[in-house]
């Protein structure tokens, strides 16, 4: 009698498949030109890529080079280094049509771990960004302090020396205005020119190179003084700073939003996504029922074929049920802990604010003493 056979194979039955491998990230694969085969070992030498880029035989580039045989043959290496849970040969790899039962748990499972890969990458950058905007708001701003306190120490001493040096040149000048009244006085009084020349000449001398080193040192601490000035004006001021504090804060938080906005995407895909896959492996069965009951129920031993096979498929169904239940299991637990870890951050804000009502109290309270002390 006639047993109970398995729809044919047909290129329809991979497309969960490389629907999978196209949620995660790899985008040859829906190419039309290439074969099964060929698209599936590419969508999983990607993945493996994905999640270990350091790795150079793990690398898309890596596995194009060699040939089709040594492919499959590397990737069934590279799921077994990963400690992947589902087996998978490389004639899987080679023949998916007739052995999809198990190339789609390692596509799920590749899936899945592509996804956390990116969540924790997401994860890394948001702290990183928390802690330039920690390392700006702390340890960037005092170095600027201490850099403006420097800098304004110097400014004051150096306008101190300008001023003595004002009034070193104002003592010479008056000197030399006294020395020209007295060489006047001479002149009146009719002395020699020699002697007057001789005795003018190496005053002159003398006052000339003094005011040309007077000048040369002016021009050094002017140039100090700008480069002081154009220091001071680098530093950020404290409004500056406050500005810069604030936009990293909008940042994070659009980062935030976005990052939740699109978890939300991605498990609202993953949701339809499982449906669909449950959807057609019920539509499946059910055309397979349908076009063998009659052929089966004929005879005694088609109708016990009948039954173990059917007994087969509600234990199978059954173990689906399982593994769903414990992942709704495993995800309320997540969520319990999350929920405590919300109620112990809101028992910590309240304290917080608390503390900061009677710190403001007191300094209210401390204000009021101070206006009375010097009342």
């Amino acid at each position: 009698m006639a047993e109970l056979q398995c729809e044919p194979d047909s290129p329809s039955r991979l497309q969960p498949v490389f629907d999978l491998l196209a949620w995660a990230g790899y985008e040859d694969a829906h190419k039309p030109h290439d074969s099964t085969s060929d698209k599936l070992a590419g969508g999983l030498a990607w993945c493996l890529a994905t999640l270990n880029p350091s790795e150079p035989k793990r690398d898309v580039v890596y596995f194009q080079t060699l040939n089709p045989d040594h492919q499959m043959h590397n990737i069934e290496e590279a799921l077994r280094s990963i400690k992947c849970p589902y087996p998978l040969e490389a004639f899987q790899i080679r023949n998916p049509e007739s052995e999809i039962e198990s190339v789609i748990p390692v596509v799920q499972w590749l899936r899945d771990r592509v996804r956390t890969f990116r969540e924790d990458r997401k994860d890394e950058v948001l702290n990183q960004l928390q802690l330039i905007r920690e390392r700006i708001a702390k340890e960037d701003a005092e170095t600027k302090v201490q850099m403006l306190v420097s800098h304004l120490r110097s400014l004051k001493d150096l306008e101190k020396q300008e001023l003595e040096f004002q009034s070193s040149s104002n003592a010479i000048h008056s000197k030399l205005q006294t020395e020209i009244n007295e060489l006047k006085e001479k002149i009146a009084s009719g002395c020699d020119s020699t002697s007057l020349w001789d005795g003018l000449n190496n005053p002159l001398s003398d006052s000339a190179e003094q005011l040309n080193s007077a000048r040369k040192e002016l021009a050094v601490k002017l140039r100090a003084i700008l480069a002081v000035k154009r220091k001071l004006d680098d530093v950020p001021s404290q409004s500056e700073l406050v500005q810069y504090e604030r936009r990293f804060s909008e940042l994070y938080a659009h980062i935030q939003g976005k990052h939740q906005q699109t978890q939300k995407y991605y498990d609202t895909y993953n949701a339809l996504l499982e449906i669909k896959e449950l959807m057609l492996k019920e539509t499946s069965l059910l055309n397979s029922i349908s076009s063998q009951f009659q052929v089966a129920i004929t005879s005694t031993d088609g109708r016990m074929k009948l039954i173990d096979s059917m007994e087969g498929i509600a234990k199978g169904s059954q173990q689906k049920l399982d593994k769903v239940r414990f992942g709704v299991q495993e995800q309320q637990k997540v969520c319990d802990a999350l929920k405590e870890r919300y109620a112990e951050a809101i028992a910590a804000q309240r304290h917080w604010y608390s503390l900061l009502k009677a710190f403001q109290d007191e300094c209210a309270k401390n204000e009021r003493l101070r206006g009375l002390s010097s009342g």
